[in-house]
């Protein structure tokens, strides 16, 4: 039996700006189907794809079970040498013993406590980034607010002085534009000079703090250790970068979606004005994140390698092929979730996939939803009676369907 052939248009700009509709009608008639242009197979059900994460058949990594030469792939190309370097050996790509090794290292450096602790200088930052934006009228909310804050939190938590943190944002944004099933060798260039820029840098505060230690975390990263094990200085450098790009995109993408789908539902704004008045309210607003996360995915589609020989939906599968988890689809299934095309900030259960699930579930999920939740709240605060510029703007999206967050959206405060 063979699955379905079916064209996703991951790079149509009218497929990226909603791609709901799409996603609906390929969870209903095709479930799972191959993609013959992307040669992948893709699944759009909730409950396939939560399969496929808690899996050990499926792996973000085949390379650590076969060769190149058995899975009859080319030569790895030497133009993205240290792109593939760095994502050969980080935390998300790796699988088995390593990815046990380098979590628990990790974790030990990078904990709750750690993340709680940034509170109150999130709130300063917030206070102070909407006290500037009272001053300016209208703002673009990605720009001037969205961006900043997660890029600052990165930076102070890792440690990266002050007059670096200019390079990170578009070194990020060079790096994970190597995440689309496509690019152009511009994009290819700009991503190996990011991680090489990036990392040069890294090698030079971790010599630093292995010299001066400090309250960062890359101290904290150099000094880790379990069972006398430590990291190594690439997997060090490499664990940041990691922290840097999965520590932010999803933040950015997902708090200006977000804030898109309240102010074009108004009650739903009002709703969380209305409760920001309350002393105790952040809880209110970590259930209303849970859900404009599930709504609109800030990170749309996951991927995972067969590791063995196996049968998916009566098709057989073979090492080395990737399968697609379209999140965004399952996100919106309603074999799982009442009303899905819906937004209900109250839902609770909310089981969606927009951090993963199993052994690969984001370590950083803590800090993006804390960083969320508190930028929501200090935002319908600050601005209650928020609006967009115009309602009746179609809103450009930046990059490409894996890594989907809006190019602006501009907004006036009252």
């Amino acid at each position: 039996m063979s699955l379905p052939e079916c064209t996703l248009p991951l790079g149509d700009p009218a497929f990226i700006r909603d791609p709901y509709p799409l996603l609906a009608q390929l969870r209903e008639a095709t479930p799972a189907f191959r993609d013959p242009a992307l040669n992948r197979v893709f699944l759009t059900r909730h409950a396939d794809i939560a399969a496929v994460l808690r899996d050990r058949r499926f792996g973000r990594s085949v390379l650590h079970r076969y060769t190149r030469d058995e899975l009859g792939w080319p030569p790895p190309d030497p133009r993205q040498a240290h792109f593939d370097a760095f994502n050969n050996n980080h935390l998300l790509e790796s699988e088995g013993a390593k990815h046990t090794r380098l979590r628990s290292l990790v974790g030990l450096a990078f904990t709750p406590r750690r993340v709680e602790a940034l509170t109150g200088r999130i709130e300063a930052l917030l206070e102070r980034q909407l006290a500037s934006l009272g001053r300016a009228g209208g703002f673009d909310l990605v720009a001037d607010y969205a961006e900043p804050l997660p890029v600052t939190v990165i930076a102070e938590l890792l440690g990266v002085p002050e007059s670096e943190r200019g390079h990170l944002r578009p070194w990020s944004a060079a790096i994970v534009r190597l995440y689309e099933p496509t690019y152009t060798p511009q994009e290819q260039a700009a991503a190996e000079r990011a991680v090489l820029d990036f990392s040069t840098l890294l090698r030079e505060l971790a010599g630093a703090r292995r010299a001066e230690p400090r309250d960062d975390l890359i101290t904290a990263l150099v000094q880790v250790e379990a069972e006398g094990d430590r990291l190594t200085e690439q997997e060090l450098i490499d664990t940041c970068i990691l922290l840097l790009n999965a520590g932010h995109e999803a933040s950015v993408n997902g708090l200006a979606a977000g804030v898109l789908a309240l102010l074009r539902e108004r009650p739903h704004w009002e709703e969380l004005v209305r409760g920001a008045k309350h002393a105790d309210s952040l809880p209110l607003f970590r259930t209303a994140l849970e859900e404009l996360l599930r709504f609109d995915t800030p990170l749309p589609l996951f991927e995972r390698y067969v590791l063995e020989d196996l049968t998916l939906h009566g098709a057989p599968l073979h090492p080395g092929e990737k399968v697609g988890l379209l999140y965004a689809s399952g996100n919106r299934d309603p074999r799982r979730f009442e009303r899905p095309d819906q937004l209900d900030l109250t839902r609770d259960p909310n089981p969606h996939l927009t951090f993963g699930l199993g052994t690969h579930y984001c370590l950083g999920a803590p800090l993006a939803r804390l960083e969320l939740a508190l930028s929501l709240r200090a935002l319908a605060r600050t601005f209650p009676e928020l609006r967009l510029r115009d309602p009746e703007a179609n809103p450009e999206y930046v990059g490409g369907f894996v890594i989907r967050g809006l190019k602006r959206l501009e907004v006036l405060p009252g």
